[in-house]
């Protein structure tokens, strides 16, 4: 006996050890709707690649202002070739290389060392200002990049109160309905002593038994609405590893008295369609520019060495690797456009013609977009704030009509259908007095989102702002 005493002592410790070894599940992370909307800002992948696009447009404005400084080319060469040169002309081409000297009376395979070294300084002081149109367009990229940034910024940060709200709504959804899980528990406990007693039929138990089950289906959904919510909220927010949690104990029992007030600030969606079409006029004032002269001030010095002589003697060793000559220049260069360049820019300002056409269209549309949704906005607001005023009525009714429900089954006057469905009143009206005030917050996010500033929403969120 206390062999397999011992031996069952061994198997236990064998069996608890994996258990024990395992390391405790990390704590889920908790975030205020405040703090919510911050980390998205600082971690969501899509915010910060627009704000790369942001700084490479922003690059591009001292890359366009770099035309404005001078050109200074450089060179050196060295090389080992023949020294047969030929009367006549060359098609302007990148194969042969170019020759200088006089033309030898006899070719000959030997080569001797050259040598070559130059520097030209080049500066463009008139340019029609196409240089100037340049920048523009840069800056008008640049501001297109920090409008779309703005707009992407918004998107997420709705997203994340979106889905916080869904968590605090499906959380206190479930509140309510174990709430109403406890009473039907209460009630079959009660219906089955009276049945047992035989002072009830048993179809009553059966009717007891199976609200008590849909009950408990209900809260396992609503459980299952949290787990999923925060499954999505994680997404938005850019966690990759670990759970979510909220802490929404500042908006679950309030109601913000204020509406959020318009912004003069214009939304982001407008901001992108106006930055657009400001980019595309600038494109076409530097197509306006582009087929006009340009004026180029130059200046050069260079030198040269060859080991070949104009007799056609040929130096041997490393003669020609020196500079045996010496030159400068300077001038003035006007570069005249292709003539018949104008037919292909005649279409690329017929299309940025276009593109500005159309863009100013899309600008149309959001504005009727913006509109329509601060219009939206404010309706869902009213009609929620009359929803939460109504609510603490509806749900004293309901407390009042399952009370009085429950007395009359407990005297023999009311049949278990009656206090189901009394019940099952009740559970909708505590629902909806719970999600009332949440909907009231995401009425004040979407009118948020329409004025385009979500400022004003975190502001209501904080405890010592005006609540009802």
């Amino acid at each position: 006996m206390m062999r397999s005493f011992s031996i069952g002592i061994v198997l236990a410790a064998l069996i608890a050890q994996p258990a024990a070894a395992q390391a405790p599940a990390a704590a889920p992370r908790t975030f205020t709707i405040d703090q919510a909307m911050q980390y998205a800002v600082e971690h969501y992948p899509t915010i910060r690649a627009a704000l790369e696009q942001t700084h490479a447009s922003a690059a591009g404005i001292d890359i366009a202002k770099s035309a404005y400084l001078p050109r200074f080319d450089s060179l050196w060469q060295s090389n080992r070739a023949t020294a047969n040169n030929i009367f006549g002309q060359v098609l302007p081409q990148s194969v042969i290389p170019s020759m200088s000297g006089p033309v030898l009376q006899t070719a000959s395979s030997g080569s001797v060392w050259g040598s070559a070294v130059g520097a030209l300084l080049s500066w463009e002081p008139v340019d029609f200002g196409l240089r100037q149109a340049t920048v523009s367009a840069a800056q008008a990229a640049t501001a297109r990049a920090r409008a779309g940034e703005a707009l992407t910024r918004l998107d997420v940060q709705a997203a994340v109160a979106v889905a916080f709200l869904g968590i605090a709504g499906a959380q206190r959804t479930a509140i309510a309905l174990q709430a109403d899980l406890d009473r039907r528990d209460v009630l079959s406990r009660a219906v089955h002593t009276l049945v047992d007693n035989q002072l009830r039929p048993g179809a009553e138990a059966s009717r007891s038994d199976a609200e008590r089950a849909a009950a408990q289906t209900r809260v396992i959904q609503a459980q299952q609405a949290v787990t999923l919510g925060q499954i999505s909220l994680a997404r938005v927010l850019g966690v990759a590893t670990g759970s979510v949690a909220i802490d929404a104990t500042t908006l679950a029992d309030r109601v913000p008295v204020e509406a959020i007030t318009g912004s003069t600030v214009p939304h982001p969606l407008t901001q992108v369609h106006q930055a657009a079409i400001d980019a595309a006029k600038a494109q076409e004032t530097v197509l306006a520019r582009t087929d006009l002269p340009r004026l180029y001030l130059q200046s050069s010095l260079f030198a040269r060495g060859s080991g070949a002589h104009a007799d056609g003697q040929l130096d041997g060793g490393f003669s020609g690797l020196g500079l045996d000559r010496a030159n400068w220049a300077a001038g003035v260069q006007i570069i005249f456009p292709n003539a018949f360049d104008f037919i292909s820019l005649r279409a690329r300002k017929a299309a940025a013609a276009a593109s500005t056409r159309s863009e100013t269209a899309l600008l149309d549309e959001a504005v009727l977009t913006v509109t329509s949704q601060q219009q939206t906005a404010a309706a869902m607001l009213q009609a929620a704030r009359a929803i939460a005023a109504n609510t603490p009525i509806q749900l004293a009714a309901a407390q009042q009509t399952e009370s009085q429900a429950r007395a009359r089954y407990q005297a023999g006057l009311a049949s278990i259908v009656e206090v189901a469905d009394a019940q099952s009143l009740l559970a909708q009206a505590e629902v909806q007095d719970q999600l009332a005030r949440i909907d009231v917050w995401r009425a004040l996010l979407a009118q948020a989102v329409a004025q385009g500033a979500l400022a004003p929403f975190l502001a209501a969120t904080n405890p010592s702002a005006g609540v009802r």
